[in-house]
């Protein structure tokens, strides 16, 4: 290999080098707005804090709050209470923290991260003695720039744990069945359910076990609805919903539903209504026919209430054997 081949191929070399190292490092970094994460410690990638203790314990870790911007950043930083949205499908914040939230202690409330920096802020979760053992989801919050961002907090109290939920007030309205999910334990469920309904002529809807795509907080009630675009148009339905979770958490509950064809309804009405015309007009005829006496009638010759007909007398003679 000569001297110029070797120098092409390594230039050819740095080329897909320098191209390689375009397509992994992002070049729009002060684009993308700061964010607060769990602080690597050793276990980069953390997608949110987990913490276990018994009462009386505390935790300790650390969160960041990353500034890529070209200015200053001033955040401020709570604990906060995590709770099941209205829908289940997502997390809110109770307003007041009373449970993991208020148990959170920052080494310093209000940050100021430069241009640029990530700054690690030291905190701690002091579980009080008379803590509930299970699950306490909660959230650290930072605000600042002139918005919010949260990152959760999984924290066990150590303790025996119960798996329970309930499934209530089930319905069938406007093409689906509603349903509400309460957690009646003490830890997180990701809940599975089973859908069958029967009508006056067999089984009409059969869903096998599923898992639900939401996180049940202990203590919370989510509202859920299943679609069901195939619903009977004219029958009498028992729905039944069995749910289920880990730790043998198990319930059922059903409802009754109609289902009604307005089509149909019309159909038979029209027909109804025919049925009664026709009743009518034979009363009206029967009565002109006997007000009229024509023959064959009741009141007409030869009917039980016509005129008396002649007869004829013939005389019999001859014995009788």
């Amino acid at each position: 290999m000569t001297s110029v081949q070797s120098a092409a191929r390594g230039l050819c070399v740095l080329v897909l080098a320098a191209v390689a190292l375009l397509c992994v490092v992002p070049t729009a970094v002060a684009d993308e707005g700061w964010s607060v994460v769990p602080s690597a410690g050793g276990r980069d990638g953390r997608p949110y804090f987990y913490a276990e203790g018994a009462p009386g314990a505390v935790l300790q870790d650390t969160v960041s709050v990353i500034n890529p911007g070209e200015e200053p950043l001033t955040v401020r930083l709570r604990g906060a209470d995590a709770d099941n949205s209205q829908e289940g499908g997502g997390f809110a914040l109770r307003a007041k923290p009373r449970d993991t939230g208020s148990w959170i202690t920052f080494a310093e409330k209000t940050v100021k991260v430069p241009a640029r920096t990530r700054a690690d802020v030291p905190f701690t979760i002091g579980v009080p003695e008379g803590a509930i053992p299970g699950d306490h989801p909660g959230a650290i919050v930072a605000s600042g720039g002139g918005r919010s961002a949260a990152v959760r907090v999984q924290l066990r109290v150590a303790g025996p744990t119960l798996s329970a939920l309930t499934v209530e007030d089930v319905a069938v309205r406007d093409g689906r069945i509603s349903y509400d999910l309460v957690n009646r334990g003490n830890t997180v469920l990701t809940p599975k359910l089973a859908v069958r309904a029967d009508g006056l002529f067999g089984e009409v809807l059969d869903r096998a076990p599923r898992t639900l795509p939401v996180e049940l907080l202990p203590g919370r009630r989510v509202t859920l609805r299943e679609p069901w675009p195939d619903r009977p148009a004219f029958d009498s339905v028992d729905v039944r919903l069995t749910v289920t979770a880990a730790g043998g958490a198990h319930d059922e509950a059903g409802t009754a539903a109609r289902f009604v064809s307005w089509g149909a309804v019309a159909g038979l009405a029209g027909g109804l209504v025919l049925c009664a015309g026709g009743a009518v007009w034979f009363v009206r005829r029967r009565r002109r026919t006997e007000e009229s006496g024509e023959p064959g009638g009741p009141g007409g010759p030869g009917g039980p209430d016509g005129p008396e007909q002649p007869r004829t007398e013939v005389e019999l003679t001859g014995a009788v054997t």
